[in-house]
């Protein structure tokens, strides 16, 4: 069983924000007290708990009382299903229990067809928040960006519902309305009305660029990533006339998927060697990952990988493998900083675990988490084309987010600006242009260099 991801992200408030919100929350717990009926602690709770026994005979203990005392009727699997996803969500903003419903729904997510909105959601403070849309989708074609609270759905607030539900609101029959209310960093809360499509969107786009440079951004990475890509490489290839003189691999807005996808993709640019490696504390979770003996590709082409704040997992294995086998340049800001391993978990029909069992450690050892890929040459777009969610979530801003286990470079002072999204890839892309020039440049150097040196055996 491979572990698989979908990498999300979250926004935190600013300061003054975070006070209003300490006491509002203070606010509502002495409200809530007031009209609490408070009794004695019952006999089974009293005495103090410590063996794993005990703590079992707490949890249904408490069972008991609340289908007994609860003013409506609760069902068993209801109070199991929440018991076990209180226990995983816990623990960091990435475990979770996805109960049959959800396992079945994940299923169809990894293998690139669902229903819906497309965008990958997280939740933080209460609240869900996009990390990106996906290209193509509803949410693309609305302008929802990255940042953007979902404060409603069809009028009812999201603050505390549970991840699940908000995706299963958002989901619905193909070509049904649904109408959320987004705040976008500070501003009056607005309403968009999106038809719901079948998500089935390729996630490698591809085209050839002046002076035979491919392009080929990745949405996500999914179980048809690889073929898609190296069918992107073989047109390019095609329409250059057999040769490219430089490519460019978009990582930008991406934010994840499979790990396998990841790998495979990343060794499709590299000779042997390293791509990854994980590390957890069971031995069956340590592994190194390495690429094909002989998979380059494009070997000796000029290359160049475009990352920002919303480039998550799957795509920071690929861009870390690339930038520490010093395969390719790395533009843009720095990533997300999803550097953990989430297993998925059968449970024998009854739904899965999706548990963190391990971090990712690039080819030179170091630990995505938490800090991310740090871009060679940072790459700010221009403020006319920087989305309008301006603070730019990482992974260290989320709730109980695990820390980097090594020692972090100084990156607080690093400048960050995403892309609006609807300007990737298209002629108005600073960045991509940035890296289209460095490219046309570089191709200059490796002809120069291929007829200076001389072939193998030649005098």
């Amino acid at each position: 069983m491979s572990p698989n991801s979908r990498s999300r992200g979250s926004r935190v408030c600013r300061p003054a924000a975070a006070e209003r919100l300490a006491a509002a929350a203070s606010l509502a717990v002495v409200l809530s007290l007031a009209g609490c009926d408070i009794k004695d602690t019952p006999p089974e709770f009293a005495s103090p708990q410590s063996s794993n026994a005990e703590n079992l005979g707490m949890i249904t203990g408490v069972m008991q009382r609340v289908r007994k005392s609860y003013v409506a009727p609760v069902s068993n699997q209801q109070l199991s299903d929440n018991a076990l996803k209180g226990m995983l969500t816990g623990l960091d903003p990435h475990s979770d229990y996805m109960n049959a419903a959800d396992f079945a729904q994940f299923e169809s997510d990894m293998a690139g067809k669902f229903g819906g909105l497309g965008m990958t959601i997280e939740e933080e403070n209460g609240l869900p928040q996009i990390l990106a849309p996906i290209d193509g989708t509803p949410a693309a074609k609305a302008g929802i960006e990255p940042g953007d609270l979902i404060v409603e759905i069809d009028g009812q607030p999201t603050d505390g519902m549970p991840l699940n539900d908000v995706a299963s609101r958002l989901r619905g029959k193909i070509g049904s309305n649904v109408t959320i209310t987004i705040q976008r960093n500070g501003q009056k809360p607005f309403d968009l009305t999106l038809t719901r499509e079948t998500v089935d969107v390729p996630s490698v786009k591809w085209r050839l660029e002046a002076d035979k440079i491919g392009y080929a951004r990745i949405s996500s990475f999914d179980d048809d990533t690889q073929k898609e890509m190296l069918g992107a490489i073989s047109e390019l290839q095609r329409k250059a006339g057999g040769h490219l003189n430089g490519f460019v691999l978009d990582l930008r807005d991406d934010p994840g998927g499979a790990l396998d996808a990841a790998i495979d993709v990343a060794g499709d640019f590299l000779d042997g060697g390293t791509i990854v490696t994980t590390r957890g504390r069971e031995p069956d979770d340590n592994h190194a990952y390495a690429a094909p003996h002989a998979g380059d590709r494009i070997k000796g082409v000029p290359m160049v990988v475009l990352i920002n704040g919303a480039s998550a997992s799957a795509s920071e294995i690929v861009a870390g493998a690339l930038k520490d086998r010093q395969r390719a340049e790395i533009m843009g800001t720095r990533s997300f900083g999803k550097g953990s391993v989430q297993t998925i978990i059968p449970l024998d029909g009854k739904g899965a675990l999706r548990l963190t069992t391990a971090l990712y450690y690039t080819p030179s050892g170091h630990s995505i988490q938490d800090e991310g890929i740090i871009p060679d040459a940072v790459i700010l777009p221009p403020h006319g084309q920087r989305s309008a969610a301006s603070d730019v979530i990482h992974e260290s801003n989320l709730s109980g987010a695990l820390n980097n286990p090594g020692k972090l470079d100084d990156v607080a002072n690093s400048p960050e600006a995403n892309i609006d999204p609807m300007l990737i890839g298209t002629p108005k892309d600073y960045q991509l242009s940035v890296a289209l020039d460095h490219l046309k440049t570089a191709s200059v150097h490796h002809a120069a260099n291929a007829v200076q040196s001389p072939a193998p055996g030649s005098q």
